[in-house]
């Protein structure tokens, strides 16, 4: 194996730089390091959420997708609530929180609990299956909400299958499209700590509120020492 002159570079960085080579090749260290990376992102893709391993006392509702296969090949249904949930949802309003296993549940299920507590916050939770961002749109509607908070497992890559984001969408109703919508994104142990997560999204909050809006129109514009608590 040949290190390559930036192979100092890997110790600030869980990403696939400066793996070196043999001949032509990846090292086969490096290249069975890979193959094992991407079995474990496609798992995490197909992985089911278990509602009640949350430990949460919330309402579990599904899409209109009727299981994963398509879930995966209908996006379109994955925004949008199953009929029969609607009936089983109060009407809360003030900020809802939607529990969603997106495209990796695993994160989501190891995740959403502590990610909850560090919020801090009493507002009601629902759990989603098969859920697209979206279709917390559709729930918060239902329920009278004046905001949502998606809290969903995000696309697995190379080096993290248990990446969480929260999507805050202001007065959400269906149709909402993604520009409305702020994202704190890279929520993992190896990204954004929970408590930071936590502190920008009331911050994002309090902007959204004070404006009547949220995303393009909500800048993030929070001073990186100015961490507020909830």
């Amino acid at each position: 194996m040949t290190l390559v002159p930036t192979h100092s570079l890997r110790r600030f960085t869980s990403a696939r730089v400066a793996l070196g080579r043999a001949g032509t090749s990846l090292p086969t260290a490096a290249h069975l390091d890979f193959q094992e990376a991407h079995a474990a992102a496609r798992d995490a893709v197909w992985s089911a959420l278990d509602p009640d391993a949350l430990g949460l006392d919330a309402p579990v509702v599904q899409s209109e997708a009727r299981d994963r296969r398509e879930y995966l090949l209908r996006p379109d249904l994955g925004r949008r609530l199953r009929a029969e949930d609607r009936a089983r949802l109060s009407r809360t309003g003030g900020v809802v929180v939607v529990v969603a296993d997106g495209l990796c549940a695993t994160g989501v299920q190891s995740q959403a609990a502590p990610l909850l507590r560090a919020l801090g916050a009493d507002w009601p939770v629902v759990v989603a299956l098969q859920a697209r961002v979206a279709l917390g749109d559709d729930i918060a509607h239902v329920m009278g909400a004046e905001a949502v908070v998606v809290m969903i497992g995000e696309r697995p890559g190379l080096s993290a299958q248990d990446s969480v984001g929260l999507y805050l969408t202001w007065a959400p109703r269906p149709g909402r499209s993604d520009a409305e919508r702020n994202c704190i994104s890279n929520i993992r142990p190896g990204g954004l700590s929970h408590a930071d997560a936590a502190a920008k999204l009331h911050w994002l909050l309090r902007g959204a509120r004070a404006l009547g809006a949220s995303g393009v129109a909500l800048k993030d514009d929070m001073p990186a020492q100015n961490r507020l608590a909830p």
